[in-house]
C-alpha cells in the first residue's frame, strides 16, 4: 500500500514511517521544510512538499496514495483554537476528496478529550465545548465519512521514548526552573501513556485493517499517577517533590494546568481485540528514568 503520511517527520511520525516501510508499504511523507524532506529521504520515504495550511498540497498527496495517515498538527498552544480549526479544515478537505473511494483514512486525536475521572473506552465520544470547533468535531468528520474507511487513533497524553519533546519534557523543564517537581492535590489523577514504537505499530495495523467509523486507543498503560511522574522527575533532577493546591496550578504549570490536573485513565481493550495490537514497550516511569535526563 502507498500511504500518504502527514506529520511524517515528527516524533510519532518517524515511528509510523519506519513501521510502514519495514512491513512492505510505501510512504509518501508530507514535508514543510528541507530538514523534514531530508529526514524522510534518508528513512526511505518519498517526499511531498506542503503543510496543513496548503490544502492543494494535501489533496495532491491524498490523490497520489492508497490511503492516508494524518498525524500533523500545529503544536503552538498559544493559538490552540486556531490550530484546531486549521486541522479541521485540512481533514474535511482530504475526506471530501476521498468520498466514495473506500480508501482508508486514519486520523489522530487524544484521550484527554474524553470524560475525566473514569476509565474511558473506545466507545466514548470526545467531549465538546461552546468555544468553537473541537478535536471531537474533527473525529466525527473522519468516523462519519461516507464511502471512506475513516478511523481515528486517540493518543495518550504521553507518547514516550528517547527524543520526546512533548508533555513530559515540559514538566521536567518546569521542575528544573522552579526548583521542585509538583503535582496537584494528592496527585492521584492519572495519565494514560504509550511507547512511541507501540504507537507506530498501532497506526500500521489501523490502516491495514481500517473499518469505517472505528476508534482506537493508543494506550499502553491505562493510568500513571501524576504524583509518581513527579516523583521520578524529582529523582532525576535531584529536586524536592511537592503537592500544590488547585489554585496554585496555573502559576506553576501555566497553560498546562488543566492537563496536569486531569484524571485520564483510558482502556485499550477494544483496540487490542479488534486489531490484535499488544503494547510491548517500556513503561513511562522506567522510560523517564532511562531516557529523559
Amino acid at each position: 500500500m502507498r500511504v500518504f503520511v502527514t506529520g511524517a517527520s515528527g516524533f510519532v511520525g518517524q515511528a509510523v514511517v519506519r513501521e510502514l516501510l519495514d512491513n512492505g508499504h510505501q510512504v509518501l511523507g508530507l514535508a514543510r521544510s528541507d530538514a523534514s524532506a531530508t529526514a524522510l529521504t534518508e528513512a526511505g520515504a518519498d517526499v511531498h512538499r506542503g503543510d496543513l495550511t496548503d490544502i492543494d498540497s494535501l489533496l495532491a498527496g491524498t490523490a497520489a496514495a492508497d490511503g492516508v495517515i494524518h498525524l500533523a498538527f500545529i503544536h503552538d498552544f498559544s493559538k490552540f483554537q486556531s490550530n484546531i480549526e486549521t486541522d479541521n479544515a485540512a481533514v474535511k478537505a482530504m475526506i471530501a476528496s476521498l468520498a466514495g473511494s473506500d480508501k482508508p483514512f486514519i486520523g489522530t486525536s487524544g484521550t484527554l478529550m474524553l470524560a475525566p475521572g473514569r476509565l474511558a473506552t473506545e466507545r466514548d465520544a470526545a467531549g465538546s465545548h461552546g468555544g468553537g470547533v473541537t478535536r471531537g468535531d474533527t473525529e466525527k468528520v473522519v468516523t462519519g465519512a461516507e464511502g471512506v474507511r475513516g478511523g481515528v487513533v486517540r493518543l495518550s497524553p504521553s507518547v514516550h521514548d528517547a527524543g520526546d519533546h512533548g508533555f513530559i519534557p515540559m514538566l521536567i523543564g518546569m521542575a528544573r526552573e522552579k526548583g521542585y517537581a509538583a503535582y496537584v492535590g494528592d496527585g492521584a489523577n492519572r495519565w494514560s501513556a504509550v511507547h512511541r514504537a507501540d504507537a507506530g505499530r498501532l497506526y500500521r495495523l489501523a490502516i491495514e485493517q481500517a473499518q469505517a467509523g472505528a476508534t482506537w486507543h493508543g494506550v499502553g498503560e491505562e493510568g500513571v499517577a501524576m504524583r509518581d511522574i513527579a516523583a521520578v522527575i524529582g529523582e532525576g533532577l535531584g529536586v524536592p517533590v511537592r503537592s500544590i493546591a488547585q489554585e496554585e496550578a496555573p502559576g506553576y504549570f501555566g497553560w498546562m494546568a488543566g492537563f496536569a490536573g486531569s484524571d485520564n485513565p483510558t482502556s485499550n481493550a477494544i483496540t487490542r481485540e479488534t486489531l490484535g495490537w499488544e503494547p510491548r514497550g517500556i513503561g513511562l516511569l522506567d522510560d523517564i528514568r532511562a531516557n529523559y535526563f
